[in-house]
């Protein structure tokens, strides 16, 4: 019996290895909010079945073995399972690691007790002639490990409900007693861009509170209110996210929004909304919650907007470039390096106002105009606007231009969705000097990712010098578009890690001037 339990020593520490994995996939799936974790199980089978324990079968050779060689054998096999699954997690750039936060510890507490019930009867009725069974079972949870995690994650639900409501009913009377204006961002693109800079702009007048990092959820916004919110706030500018219809307006039941900017409407997250025309509906829920003393910001270039029967009787206030029918305006943009100028025309306004700001991108250039226009309309003069505008800091990952020893890097590794990513390989273009893209494409465009991704493709040839794909099958559509458009075979490069670019980039740059755009950076559950 002790020699038993010293062999499952090893097997523990590579079950913990596992589990921590599935529950790392499982917080980057939104704890599998609208199935996304699960979905990701049935997309991902060599990720999930095709781990280093697919081998626990071989355990079956214990049968032929007797005493102390099956702890022996066992615990071989565990110890060196263990010992490559950490030199391969090691291996693997993780770029956001698994936040233990509270309710990641309650899932820890309800695997324990899971995987308890399920080893302790083995061990009390412990049968030395079963040994070599209990081995294989003790295999078998192990390789579920990913399926136990999504059940520990279901059996917690009531307890993560009433977590969820206890917090919540704290954070709507913190901001029913401090009586602030929620300004709400929402659409499929330029959400956390347009909030950063609308932040930026109104601080100049205003004590203006930006929901931090990607909180842009029910879960982030109601931990933004109680752990950040202050009463010196003016106004509370909150970022809404959605992976499906209904959930903007669960957040404008929370929020309340005076406010609200809609950036533009795209294909963003098409798989889980269905159909683009459920994407545009579930957007609109912002607009379509604002009181009559409140307004909204829409985009008069975007289709999507303009074509939109509105159920809803506030006033509304456009912005454009190509539009010109519009509450504000942008034009005569000129952008390079250094950032971008632009002219302004208010609606009300007879004269053009210059703008100048550090950021990048033709669609930043509309996510300063609606801040622009929703500060006008909160009463800021033009100056202040102006200030505000060249006072905006570049939003990390997003078009952001950064020195990397010798080589100019354009990081917009938090962009995957079509238009911006076009734009960014226009900004790329604008720069005189050697231009590399590493990119390993789009994801969650449904039926499209192939299409957006080929043309994707098709842009990348007309504006680079060297294309440098991550992942073999995802970057396969930019690939067949990059060769279709003639694009040289000698100058196209695939390689699995992102690591792995700069030092090519290095061997292969001929001139002193080398621009580098980064074009997203997938999370960790879509790693080749």
């Amino acid at each position: 019996m002790a020699l038993f339990l010293l062999s499952l020593l090893p097997y523990l520490v590579f079950t913990l290895f596992k589990l921590k994995k599935a529950i790392h996939m499982l917080q980057q799936n939104y704890y599998d909010e609208s199935e996304r974790y699960f979905l990701w199980i049935l997309k991902n089978p060599k990720k999930v079945w095709l781990e280093l324990d697919v081998f626990f079968p071989c355990l079956l050779v214990l049968l032929l073995t007797r005493g102390k060689i099956q702890a022996i054998l066992f615990g071989i096999f565990y110890t060196l399972l263990a010992a490559e699954y950490h030199v391969q997690r090691n291996k693997e750039q993780i770029k956001k690691p698994l936040v233990v936060t509270s309710r990641v510890k309650r899932l820890m507490l309800t695997l324990f007790l899971l995987y308890l019930v399920m080893i302790l009867p083995m061990i009390f009725c412990f049968y030395r002639p079963l040994v070599a069974y209990y081995y294989l079972y003790l295999g078998l949870i192990a390789y579920l490990a990913y399926l136990f995690v999504k059940l520990a994650n279901f059996l917690n639900k009531p307890v993560e409900k009433c977590v969820f409501l206890y917090y919540k009913k704290k954070a709507i009377k913190k901001l029913r007693e401090m009586n602030i204006p929620v300004i709400g961002i929402t659409g499929s693109y330029g959400k956390t861009s347009s909030k950063n800079i609308l932040g930026d702009i109104l601080n100049v007048k205003y004590n203006a509170f930006i929901t931090p990092k990607n909180y842009n959820t029910p879960y982030g916004l109601i931990l933004s209110i109680n752990q950040y919110l202050d009463k010196f706030e003016d106004y509370f500018i909150a970022e809404m996210g959605a992976f499906k219809v209904g959930e903007i307006q669960e957040t404008c039941n929370l929020m309340h929004p005076t406010y609200g900017i809609l950036t533009t409407i795209g294909e963003a997250h098409l798989e889980s909304f269905g159909s683009q025309e459920n994407i545009q509906k579930g957007k609109f829920e912002l607009i379509e919650s604002l009181p009559q003393n409140g307004f909204g910001i829409l985009n008069g270039d975007d289709p999507y907007q303009v074509n939109y029967n509105l159920k809803n009787t506030c006033p509304i206030y456009w912005i454009g470039v190509q539009n010109k029918e519009v509450d504000a305006y942008a034009t005569n943009i000129q952008i390079d390096k250094n950032g971008s100028k632009f002219l302004v025309k208010f609606k009300d306004q007879d004269e053009f106002f210059p703008f100048q700001t550090k950021l990048l991108g033709k669609h930043n250039i509309y996510n300063i105009l609606s801040g622009i226009l929703l500060g006008y309309k909160l009463g800021m003069s033009i100056e202040d606007l102006k200030r505000g505008v060249s006072l905006i800091k570049p939003v990390e990952h997003r078009l952001e231009l950064k020195r990397l020893g010798d080589i100019h890097l354009i990081d917009d590794a938090y962009n995957s969705n079509p238009v911006g990513a076009n734009m960014a390989v226009d900004v790329l273009g604008m720069m005189n000097g050697e231009k590399f893209i590493v990119t390993p494409g789009m994801i969650e465009l449904g039926s499209k990712q192939y299409e957006e991704n080929y043309h994707f493709g098709l842009a990348i040839a007309k504006k680079v010098d060297y294309a440098i794909l991550i992942g073999k099958e995802q970057t396969k559509p930019i690939l067949d578009g990059l060769l279709d458009a003639s694009f040289d075979r000698k100058r196209i490069f695939v390689l699995n890690d992102v690591k792995d670019a700069f030092p090519l980039i290095h061997k292969l740059k001929t001139k002193e001037d080398v621009y580098v755009l980064l074009e997203n950076d997938l999370p960790d559950l879509f790693n080749e």
